[in-house]
């Protein structure tokens, strides 16, 4: 799924720079380095700070734009002009050259078959540091925020969050909040922005409590995230609703769910096969099968960067020739078979073949492009808040809104919202293009008009 989320940002939790060679050379990449890597409509900068060190040349990265600082670099390779940065954990590698009097380093990065173009040049440390996040809430809060823990006995895994309790007497009504794609921590961060804590800081201050958690094998959370799929993750948030209806300082009559992308498909998900809630909120929730939001995507994210209408028409048909045939695949083996004979049609070369095959017979690949929730939104039987983003274009709003309403008015639920905010984008920032290179030069985390109309819908159908 397209959150920030499953879309390969190429960037691990560890480097490994290799060898050694002149002195000369050494001292000339001695210091930070920064660059922009262009994948797929988003651009992260990546900095190298490289020092002398007893053995030889030492380094940390940092991938200022997601907040993470001081990753560390085992080893630095400099061959005359050459300059190598492998990332073994994650198949990545970075080969450059010296150029204009040492003044740049241009190159590739390369990984999982593809090449992207990455040229780093000296920066100031100051330039180094992760971008304003004004919304970010600081301590002390007016509330109780608690560590806590909770057991999904049918996985037999233990998940970690904080729980917010709004001030005065209880019990209150409460919220899970439930993650996009891609592994999740507490605060649902992405490019340094940590929606889900924005997102409850904000709803507890309007009198609601919150749990939000790690998700499984990320954080402080037990199991492993690899191989599990929407349907794993729905017995996750049912168990996170089972404990906050056992919490004394929580209504169990008005305890709800907040799914956002992928978590817009769980959330009804949880309240048809797992555990029943009193409402739902769906923040850019699927409505069509997950092969259809794929090809949309892929469409819409190229001609907002620009791509002429028939190229766009191609990548639309490419993508739903591939996907449909996953996605209606009878088995892995099947799956990979018709994946191969179109990408090979295409003249894809054999490296990134072998990686695209290998996304598409991930399990919770397979789960989400043929999954379709049009049949649980139809079972919804509690009110239900579905809102888009008039500039998503990893959930359309012209894809999604109409089936949306088609499903939520053939529910037995008497009380359907579905609404489209203007300007705002698949994480609810306002924005221009709604690309996701945008989402991480945007100051604002999640714009006050989203959380506004959450929070009061909230409140008009809780005690």
């Amino acid at each position: 799924m397209p959150d920030g989320d499953r879309i390969a940002l190429f960037l691990g939790l560890g480097l490994a720079l290799f060898g050694l060679t002149t002195a000369a050379a050494q001292e000339a990449v001695v210091g930070a380095w920064s660059g922009p890597l262009k994948v797929g409509g988003t651009e992260l900068r990546i900095v190298f700070h490289i020092e002398p060190g007893e053995d030889g040349l030492t380094a940390t990265m940092d991938s200022p734009d997601q907040g993470a600082t001081g990753i560390p670099v085992s080893d630095v390779a400099v061959v005359g002009d050459s300059v190598t940065l492998a990332v073994d954990r994650i198949g990545g590698v970075y080969t450059g050259a010296l150029a204009d009097g040492d003044t740049k380093i241009d190159g590739q990065w390369t990984q999982g078959g593809q090449s992207f173009p990455l040229t780093l040049t000296p920066t100031a440390e100051a330039d180094t540091r992760p971008p304003p996040r004004p919304q970010h809430p600081e301590p002390p809060y007016p509330y109780a925020a608690d560590s806590v823990t909770f057991r999904n006995e049918a996985a037999g895994l233990g998940l970690a969050g904080t729980l917010t309790r709004p001030e005065g007497e209880g019990p209150h009504p409460a919220v899970v909040l439930v993650s996009g794609s891609g592994p999740q921590d507490r605060n649902s961060e992405v490019f340094n922005h940590k929606l889900f804590h924005v997102l409850a800081d904000h709803l507890t201050r309007q009198g609601i409590a919150v749990l939000r958690y790690d998700e499984r094998g990320v954080g402080a959370s037990e199991g492993t995230f690899e191989g599990a799929t929407s349907e794993d993750f729905s017995g996750d948030a049912a168990a996170a609703v089972r404990f906050l209806r056992s919490h004394s300082d929580v209504d169990p009559g008005a305890v709800g769910l907040v799914g956002m992308s992928e978590g817009g498909l769980v959330a009804p998900m949880v309240h048809t096969r797992f555990e029943p809630v009193d409402f739902l909120v769906l923040l850019a929730g699927p409505s069509v099968p997950g092969h259809e939001i794929l090809v949309e995507q892929s469409a819409r994210i190229a001609a907002a960067q620009g791509a002429p209408s028939g190229a766009v028409d191609s990548i639309r048909a490419v993508q739903r020739r591939t996907l449909e045939g996953v996605a209606t695949a009878a088995d892995s083996a099947a799956a990979a078979g018709h994946l191969r004979t179109v990408l090979e049609d295409e003249g894809v070369g054999a490296d990134r073949v072998r990686s695209q095959i290998e996304q598409a017979t991930d399990p919770w690949f397979r789960f989400f492009v043929g999954y379709d929730p049009a049949p649980t939104l139809r079972q919804v039987d509690v009110p239900v808040l579905a809102l888009y983003g008039s500039k998503d274009l990893q959930v359309p709003a012209g894809q999604n809104v109409g089936p949306m309403r088609a499903a939520l008015q053939a529910s037995p639920s008497d009380d359907a919202t579905v609404r489209v905010l203007d300007g705002l984008n698949h994480l609810f920032q306002p924005a221009e293009t709604g690309l996701p290179s945008e989402y991480a030069q945007i100051d604002t985390t999640m714009a006050p008009t989203a959380l506004e109309t959450i929070s009061a819908w909230i409140r008009a159908r809780t005690r």
